[in-house]
């Protein structure tokens, strides 16, 4: 493994890193761009996105780092928006001693970023779902999170199949996430023999989800599913939902599990299912991942963390596997990682740059996220 401690990886925790917007360069580091939201809607992920990073650099760091130096971020702030993450990467990119990028878990800003990427040709570790952002001839970008091709099938799947539902409205951002996951889960369910009752559309960042609720109490839906970007707008729809008294059960996408929509909604989610790239209770690895992270920032993580916590792991496997910083060595050995147990699954990479090929079920147990089971699916040839 070229000097690092895979173990150490997952299990290290050190002294904590300050984690401010930048961090100040050493000569003889390592550094690795990070684009991640510091201001606007989604800061708090951002928080947990650098935690998750810190966590992963500290351990590896503790152990001597990679190629006989240490590693060290450099981050800027996306502030929540596409043109803000196009000009936060152009930053990054125009640093020439900066070896990769951790990107957005936001599929929008990723799309947004793509050209940028491609024509820096250097790799970026990225979290957005959307199954065409690794599709599209764009050679360095590599997903830690599975997408939504996955996401899609598990919920259709459990929806109908364990659940028993057939009568299935869909509420999705409009954005890049929302219309690739609505495409995959139509998709899904037409290949069950169901047609959605109700299909909806909305605009990210909207204060005020009344027509949708409607819209939802009068298809006579026995299941909703979600695909919503921000935790925020979630958290706004729940409350409606609970207020114009609807109970029906309710199946979503991660977001549904992460911990800023558990706090925004509180009991408003209670008895909801959701689909989980990230369960705390999935496996072994992800058990210890959330010991680790508790004990260092005193929460529960949730994949808003742990994503960038396998990224920066993978990243640093990578550069030890190359023997170099050289972008198509680092390329080529992320594309060789096969069999890494990460905090968000087992990690076999395929030629597109997806490392993940399955989801968690999960049920929200009065605050309280219940691991039920766990979909692997094909990695594709």
């Amino acid at each position: 493994m070229s000097g690092i401690n895979r173990r150490a990886i997952l299990l290290g925790t050190t002294a904590a890193l300050a984690a401010p917007a930048i961090i100040a360069r050493a000569a003889d580091t390592i550094r690795i761009g990070v684009v991640s939201p510091e201001t606007g809607a989604a800061a708090e992920s951002g928080q947990y996105m650098r935690n998750g990073i810190n966590l992963a650099l500290d351990a590896v760091n503790e152990e001597g780092g990679v190629l006989g130096r240490k590693l060290e971020i450099v981050v800027a702030d996306d502030q929540t928006t596409n043109p803000g993450a196009v000009l936060a990467f152009s930053r990054l990119a125009s640093d020439r001693s900066i070896a990769a990028f951790i990107g957005s878990v936001r599929s929008t800003q990723v799309q947004a970023m793509a050209p940028g990427v491609l024509k820096t040709a250097k790799p970026m570790m990225i979290g957005g779902t959307d199954p065409k952002l690794t599709h599209q001839g764009n050679r360095w970008l590599f997903r830690c999170r599975p997408n939504d091709t996955y996401s899609a099938k598990t919920i259709a799947t459990y929806g109908v199949e364990t659940l028993g539902r057939k009568k299935i409205a869909l509420i999705a951002s409009t954005d890049a996430f929302g219309v690739g996951a609505r495409e995959a889960f139509i998709g899904e369910l037409k290949a069950l023999g169901i047609t959605p009752v109700l299909t909806l559309g909305y605009a990210n960042q909207q204060a005020d989800f009344t027509p949708e609720v409607l819209q939802i109490r009068r298809s006579g839906a026995d299941l909703i599913t979600s695909y919503f970007t921000y935790e925020t707008d979630l958290g706004v729809f729940a409350k409606q939902l609970r207020q114009f008294g609807i109970r029906t059960t309710w199946l979503g996408s991660p977001t549904i599990v992460n911990t800023a929509a558990l706090e925004l909604a509180g009991p408003a989610l209670y008895g909801t299912y959701g689909v989980a790239d990230y369960a705390v209770d999935a496996s072994p690895t992800s058990k210890a991942y959330a010991a680790a992270y508790e004990k260092r920032f005193g929460k529960v993580p949730d994949n808003e963390s742990s994503w960038a916590y396998d990224a920066a792991n993978v990243l640093a496997i990578a550069l030890a596997d190359a023997k170099s910083t050289a972008p198509e060595a680092i390329r080529t050995a992320i594309l060789g990682i096969q069999g890494y147990k990460g905090a968000e699954g087992t990690y076999d990479f395929d030629q597109n740059g997806d490392g993940l090929h399955g989801y968690a079920v999960v049920r929200n147990q009065d605050g309280k996220i219940k691991f039920i089971k766990y979909e692997e699916f094909p990695k594709p040839a």
